[in-house]
């Protein structure tokens, strides 16, 4: 065969390979381009917010009262102010979807209870411990049944035992059958929390689930019927997870968890959730929102109410709550009183006084709002950000804000945007240079306060609609 045909019918090959290699790199290069990089301390600074999931339970995230509580919660809140970020917490009760967020890099830390493993340590980052405890199997009480009780491991062989999919304790029960002759009858549950496994034991729908023993403690409380004396681990570690490669910002927190450890403050919260005799009454309240889906005893009240808004009824709670902490005798010392708060001038304008009942108040209140946002509706031409000047001129009067925007539109600014626009002069509105501009027409303002009232009431919106539920805004 001579050169040139030779030449000629390597040719196709050669592009046959280019091609090939190109399609190999184009794939690699869109597989780097999906991953997210890996965030840093440094990042999560420049940011201003840590991304967070945490699970709801009866210790690490709950509201009580119309309060967000929780062991975990609390303790994310203090690392986030450590790290002087905002904390952005998304609340998700399926471990196996939680851990794979945090693997895309969706978020930065799951802060729960996560015991810390050898198939995990592969995987992920994880903090100092936070707290210890051991895992134990609940059942029915043995004086109540004592037929099937597990007295210890080896009787767990040929037993039916639920545990939350991709949990340690499901990791736990594989090692221990993979000891015996029998196997356990392991069964994986998908989207569920191990509290809600610890009710269908208490309530005889399955027989045997896991839980950590502290939280098992605290169930205890609320379902008196079941027993945990049976421990199946020595006391583990418990930590938080971040994603592989994060070493500057894994560090920085177990610097922070180390020192945090040995204060007053960790030892009052650690208390507080698993130590308090409190904790039975929390649980045995009707407000314990987890349990009850209910925020105060007002609900119905601003379930009713909240229809002539065309609000959430768990936002109109927010704001009673920022307002009056459910307290319809309260009294501020400018002379506001009630569940929503009213000024004496304002209240006279609706026909309300301090002796009016709650449900007058609450719909005075609800008449303000409409009021407010009907002005409203006529000066901001982008409603986008509607309900946020809507909360502040609740709080600290219309006029205040219209100067805020009129200060904002003489910056440059965008008067109908509220976060870095306008919350910006209203929160400014206390210093001279900002109130004795010309363009203000009502003066000083406290301006920290209605800057505040905005981000707490929609923090806590947040947070009741992890709990309460949304069809009971129609019930």
């Amino acid at each position: 065969m001579s050169q040139v045909k030779y030449i000629k019918l390597l040719i196709p090959l050669i592009f046959m390979v280019f091609l090939q290699t190109c399609n190999q790199q184009r794939k690699l290069v869109q597989l780097q381009m999906q991953e997210k990089p890996v965030v840093e301390l440094k990042h999560v600074k420049l940011r201003g917010k840590l991304r967070v999931i945490t699970d709801y339970n009866s210790t690490n995230y709950f509201i009580y009262k119309g309060r967000t509580m929780g062991f975990q919660y609390e303790m994310l809140k203090a690392l986030a102010k450590h790290l002087d970020v905002k904390l952005e917490l998304t609340v998700n009760n399926d471990l196996v979807s939680s851990f794979d967020a945090l693997e895309r890099g969706d978020v930065d830390l799951l802060g729960m209870n996560l015991a810390v493993t050898g198939d995990r340590v592969e995987k992920f980052n994880f903090t100092v411990p936070h707290s210890q405890s051991r895992q134990v199997l609940i059942q029915i009480n043995d004086s109540i049944r004592p037929i099937g009780y597990v007295n210890e491991k080896s009787q767990l062989f040929g037993k039916q035992i639920h545990v939350p999919k991709g949990s340690s304790f499901e990791e736990r029960l594989h090692r221990i059958s993979n000891t015996g002759n029998e196997n356990i009858d392991i069964v994986p549950v998908d989207q569920i929390e191990v509290e809600e496994l610890i009710s269908k034991v208490a309530n005889r729908e399955i027989s045997y689930t896991i839980a950590d023993e502290n939280v098992a403690m605290v169930n205890q409380t609320y379902y008196p019927n079941i027993d945990i004396r049976t421990h199946l681990s020595e006391p583990q570690n418990l930590a938080w997870a971040l994603r592989k490669g994060t070493d500057q910002l894994t560090k920085d927190i177990n610097m922070w968890l180390i020192d945090f450890q040995k204060t007053k403050e960790y030892r009052i919260i650690y208390r507080r959730y698993f130590k308090s005799s409190r904790i039975e009454e929390m649980l045995q309240s009707e407000y314990f929102t987890l349990k009850s889906g209910k925020i105060s005893e007002y609900d119905d009240l601003l379930k009713k109410h909240a229809k002539h808004i065309d609000w959430d009824w768990r936002l109109l709670s927010a704001l009673v709550y920022q307002e009056s902490n459910f307290d319809p005798k309260a009294r501020s010392w400018v002379g506001a009183f009630g569940l929503m708060q009213l000024m004496p001038e304002t209240a006279y304008r609706y026909d309300v006084d301090t002796l009016s009942t709650a449900q007058e108040n609450v719909e005075a209140g609800v008449k303000h709002l409409k009021y407010l946002e009907a002005k409203l509706d006529k000066t901001l031409d982008d409603k986008t950000d509607k309900l946020e000047f809507l909360l502040a001129s609740y709080n600290v009067g219309l006029g205040h804000i219209l100067d805020a925007r009129r200060l904002a539109l003489k910056n440059g600014k965008n008067p109908d945007q509220w976060k870095g626009s306008v919350d910006y002069y209203l929160l400014n509105k206390s210093k001279p240079e900002f109130f004795n501009d010309p363009v203000v027409k009502y003066g000083y303002c406290r301006g920290q306060e209605p800057y505040w009232y905005v981000i707490k009431i929609l923090d806590r919106y947040k947070h009741y609609k992890n709990m309460a539920l949304t069809d009971q805004a129609s019930s």
